[in-house]
């Protein structure tokens, strides 16, 4: 009895110290969780959608135009006079992702332009001071988690608008003669805007929920007049984020190492590595961003658009690498898709809708499997399936090299009509087969498959 007094006792102290720790805004030390377990939905999603939105919509030729044009406050600013997207609707935008085959979202939350999208107690360089008078984050988080998609938030920790942020080679107004840019950031305090982001980070991660992922963006300290982690307060501000969120995963954007859990995967942006990317010869997570166009903001009058099948061939391509894409949307002023991201979303939904297995939970295929010629491989390793992705439809036959007794059966993906296959090295006189003993040929149909990259899955033994 005393012992079970004793405990209930000390329950009841342990909860008062909770309760007071509260009230007083300190916050519990948070639970951590291992790398491998917060970064599992990701591995296995393997496909995720950019989503840069905001003032530079308007003027809608790059969402760097603040910068290229030397635009000041007072030019740039009357965007937000007139920033009204009233056609806003996430849950169409949710459902468009979703049919595409998309696995999270990443949103810019605030660009360098620093004009927050939501309704940030911070600033007055918000969404909620335009003629449109609403915050479109708290919907579009709703809408995409109704989806079933994961939310990633993106953040500048560039800002081009705030008092405090010094003036550097990436700034408006950055002048030509740099002797001139120590007067011009004689009144700005970088510790002033540092605190700046901690809160507004705070406030992000505090107010929409359990958020999976943050993309912050970027270090810049080559070269003179840039700025690196300690202009951020990495370390600090990873801190803070872990103790916030612990689930969440971080890129590599900060300027930190891989130690303390600086960050979880790199970025490679508008890049195709050769390789499955390696530090110190050990391979890393990572993930390729990538736009539909040129510009990651709506940019009206550009041409530079992939086809749809550039992007599914790009997709397939990072999975048989180990990686993720991000592929990004700049909706317009107006709060849509432009009708060229639309029709892309379409193909791509038609393609994922036959072929969502051959990329989901899939990665790099093991080194015993050869590549055949002109395709790329993936590999589930949880179900021991293989899927050849064909760049080039051969003439009914496909070679593999050293698969002999490795298969157990082979079809295709987007109708499982079955392909024979055969390790003999029987030919008649007219043919001119040159095999050896462990090659598989699996035997094509003579016409491609109407898709825009036929998949070949192979169930292993």
């Amino acid at each position: 009895m005393k012992r079970n007094f004793a405990c209930i006792f000390f329950f009841c102290i342990l909860a008062s110290q909770t309760i007071i720790a509260m009230e007083s805004g300190v916050k519990q030390p948070a639970k951590y969780v291992d790398k491998t377990e917060r970064m599992s939905w990701w591995t296995a999603g393997r496909f995720g959608l950019f989503i840069h939105w905001g003032l530079y919509s308007m003027p809608a030729r790059h969402e760097w135009v603040k910068s290229r044009e030397k635009m000041t406050d007072s030019i740039y600013d009357r965007y937000m006079e007139y920033f009204n997207p009233d056609l806003y609707n996430p849950r169409e935008w949710a459902r468009l992702a979703k049919n595409a085959g998309f696995k999270y979202v990443v949103f810019t939350t605030k660009h360098h332009d620093g004009f927050c999208m939501w309704d940030t107690k911070y600033s007055d360089y918000k969404i909620t001071h335009t003629p449109y008078r609403k915050d479109v984050l708290a919907p579009l988080v709703e809408a995409f988690r109704q989806e079933g998609l994961r939310i990633g938030f993106y953040y500048s920790l560039i800002d081009w608008h705030h008092p405090d942020f010094t003036i550097d080679r990436n700034h408006p107004l950055m002048p030509q003669d740099p002797t001139k840019l120590e007067k011009l950031n004689q009144k700005r305090d970088m510790a002033k805007y540092r605190e700046y982001m901690k809160k507004q980070l705070t406030e992000l991660l505090t107010e929409y929920g359990q958020i999976d992922e943050l993309f912050l963006d970027y270090t810049y300290d080559t070269g003179e007049y840039g700025k690196n982690k300690n202009d951020w307060d990495s370390e600090g501000i990873v801190k803070l984020v872990r103790n916030l969120q612990p689930q969440i995963i971080i890129n590599n954007r900060l300027g930190l190492s891989e130690d303390s859990q600086g960050w979880d995967y790199i970025t490679p942006e508008q890049f195709m590595p050769h390789e499955w990317p390696t530090i110190q010869n050990q391979r890393v997570p990572w993930e390729t961003c990538q736009t539909f166009s040129g510009s990651w903001g709506y940019n009206r009058d550009e041409e530079n658009w992939k086809s749809t099948h550039q992007l599914i061939v790009m997709l397939a391509e990072t999975v048989s690498k180990g990686g993720n894409l991000l592929l990004n949307v700049g909706p317009t002023a107006r709060g849509v898709f432009d009708e060229r991201a639309i029709e892309r979303l379409k193909g791509l939904s038609e393609w994922m809708y036959f072929h969502h297995d051959a990329i989901y939970e899939c990665t790099a295929a093991p080194s015993e499997y050869e590549c055949p010629d002109n395709c790329m491989l993936t590999y589930n390793p949880k179900t021991r399936r293989l899927y050849i992705h064909v760049l080039e439809w051969p003439f009914k036959s496909l070679y593999l090299k050293g698969y002999r007794g490795k298969i157990k059966y082979v079809q295709l993906l987007n109708d499982h009509s079955e392909l024979k296959f055969r390790t003999d090295t029987e030919r008649g006189s007219h043919t001119t087969e040159n095999t050896e003993a462990d090659d598989v040929i699996i035997t094509l149909p003579t016409k491609r498959p109407n898709v825009e990259l036929p998949v070949i899955e192979v169930i292993l033994n």
